[in-house]
């Protein structure tokens, strides 16, 4: 299938979930509710798939350092348009600007446009391993001036996403075959995890109030202008200077192009920090990326 074809069918993907939550009469909490069975159960099961039938030598590659440098590159950047704020917003803010949404829109993105589900999947382990714990215990510490470095480390375990690609790494690494009868399943349930992500994704877009007055502003529309461009941008960059095959370069442009993930929002909302800046951030990031991925692609086609 090629980039944009690929682009066509999340399109029309969005627009039905879109058509659904205006004109569906659909129940409240629908969109709720296909966001939290994406999560807990499909998303996983498409995880555990791809990681299982992964190469576990492509977890630590060229393009899992381009993917890491372009995002703290971002992270440091966005500091600056929050400047004189506390330092909860400003980590949140910071977040906004480089963490993607390996989950819900890379998944959907790497499987009708990159062609491969695993493409994401350093990236997720990068982000929950890494990120996510430095990111936990850094709020903590702005919240409450303290941190427990228990809960911190393992944060990344009460994911079904970071428990599923471990499992997932563990089958690749030891070379079990599990039985068709549970494989089979699994890999079923996983197929439906890009279009029901999609279709709850489509929801979100109906009836959002965004940008208002406030402090918030400048460092939402900056954090948007860095996940959409200066971020794939310096990926493009590192790539071209690691000389990475083309299908490689164009991969993590694409992936570092990938919209602020929606944890962004919660960590916010967890700790009372930046929850205004983070949800208009996840928000325009993920109606930006859109024309963003589409420009990268029709790039890719001319060169």
């Amino acid at each position: 299938m090629s980039a944009l074809s690929g682009f066509a069918v999340i399109g029309v993907i969005v627009v039905a979930g879109w058509v659904a939550a205006r004109w569906g009469r659909l129940p409240a909490g629908t969109e709720s509710v296909a966001g939290k069975l994406a999560y807990t159960v499909l998303s996983p099961c498409l995880l555990f798939t791809s990681a299982a039938a992964a190469d576990p030598g492509a977890l630590l590659t060229e393009p899992l350092l381009v993917s890491a440098v372009a995002a703290i590159l971002c992270f440091a950047l966005h500091t600056v348009t929050t400047r004189g704020r506390d330092l909860g917003t400003r980590i949140v803010g910071a977040l906004g600007a480089g963490y993607v949404n390996a989950a819900f829109i890379g998944i959907p993105i790497a499987m009708y446009v990159l062609d491969d589900t695993a493409l994401v999947v350093p990236i997720f382990m990068l982000q929950l391993l890494v990120f996510m714990p430095v990111t936990v215990t850094l709020l903590e510490i702005a919240t409450t001036g303290h941190t427990s470095w228990r809960t911190s480390l393992t944060v990344p375990l009460r994911s079904p996403l970071t428990v599923a690609v471990l499992l997932g790494i563990v089958v690749s690494v030891t070379g079990v075959r599990l039985p068709s009868v549970l494989t089979e399943p699994v890999a079923a349930m996983g197929d439906a995890a890009a279009p029901v992500v999609l279709v709850a994704f489509g929801m979100s877009l109906s009836g959002r109030r965004l940008l208002e007055s406030g402090p918030d502003r400048v460092p939402v529309l900056a954090a948007v202008v860095l996940k959409a461009a200066v971020m794939p941008a310096i990926a493009f960059l590192l790539a071209s200077v690691l000389r990475l095959n083309p299908a490689g370069t164009y991969a993590v442009t694409v992936l570092a192009a990938l919209p602020a993930a929606q944890n962004v929002f919660l960590y916010a909302q967890a700790f009372g920090r930046g929850v205004v800046l983070a949800r208009d951030t996840v928000f325009l990031s993920t109606l930006a990326c859109m024309p963003a991925l589409v420009t990268i692609a029709i790039l890719h086609t001319l060169t």
